[in-house]
């Protein structure tokens, strides 16, 4: 591809989306417009997509280069072409929108290559950058509906357990978050980890931990909680 012709298509997407006006579902229907360089192979729309990505500081252009991998999650081959290039997007963000839109693209990745995208999860969560520790427990299962193959619960609480008294308002959302899903996976050894560990839990990540829970469940734990 020529230089030239690399600098007209990025002014194209560029363009298009800060002509838009409206929300995010508006935004999801306008990203799947063609663009002159839709037919191109999926790497080279990966490296516009990059490129837009690290160079406009700007949500609604990030959330479209979301948008172009979220129409690729089915194909293990552009789940391992995009992992290199992508999991270099986590510095850029700075909000829970594009944190959690990322969470469903690693997600997916993590299925594909489990040990490469667990070790750089285990890093993030030690990280003094809150977004990366979010990432490192969002990620690991998102929403487990989406997913048919989970990591070992060993190797979720391992890095969901450093976060308990972690400070930030949004780790512990991500950890309540993770926790909810976790007992959707592995019931039984969930609850046993939720006894064990009912008294480092914050009100906010225990308040989402049994969203899901039955009621008779939801109040043996929170009698565990008044006791301790």
């Amino acid at each position: 591809m020529k230089k030239s012709d690399y600098h007209i298509q990025l002014q194209e997407v560029r363009s298009h989306i800060y002509a838009l006006r409206g929300n995010v579902p508006m935004h999801r229907r306008e990203s799947r417009r063609g663009y002159t360089f839709s037919s191109m192979p999926f790497s080279q729309q990966l490296a516009i997509w990059d490129e837009l990505w690290h160079t406009e500081n700007d949500f609604w252009v990030r959330l479209h280069a979301f948008f172009f991998l979220e129409r690729h999650l089915k194909k293990d081959s552009e789940l391992l072409e995009m992992w290199p290039i992508i999991v270099g997007w986590q510095e850029q963000v700075d909000d829970w929108g594009l944190c959690d839109a990322l969470a469903k693209i690693y997600t997916k990745i993590l299925v594909a290559a489990p040990q490469e995208v667990y070790a750089r999860l285990k890093e993030w969560n030690r990280d003094e950058n809150l977004w990366k520790r979010r990432q490192s427990v969002v990620s690991l299962l998102y929403y487990s509906r989406t997913k048919k193959l989970y990591p070992a619960f060993n190797d979720i609480e391992q890095l969901i357990t450093p976060l308990l008294t972690d400070k930030e308002y949004y780790i512990q959302k991500g950890v309540g978050w993770s926790l909810r899903e976790l007992h959707t996976v592995y019931p039984e050894q969930t609850l046993t980890w939720l006894k064990a560990h009912i008294k480092l839990l914050s009100s906010i990540a225990f308040t989402i931990a049994i969203e899901k829970m039955n009621a008779v469940t939801v109040q043996e734990l929170k009698g565990l909680r008044r006791a301790k």
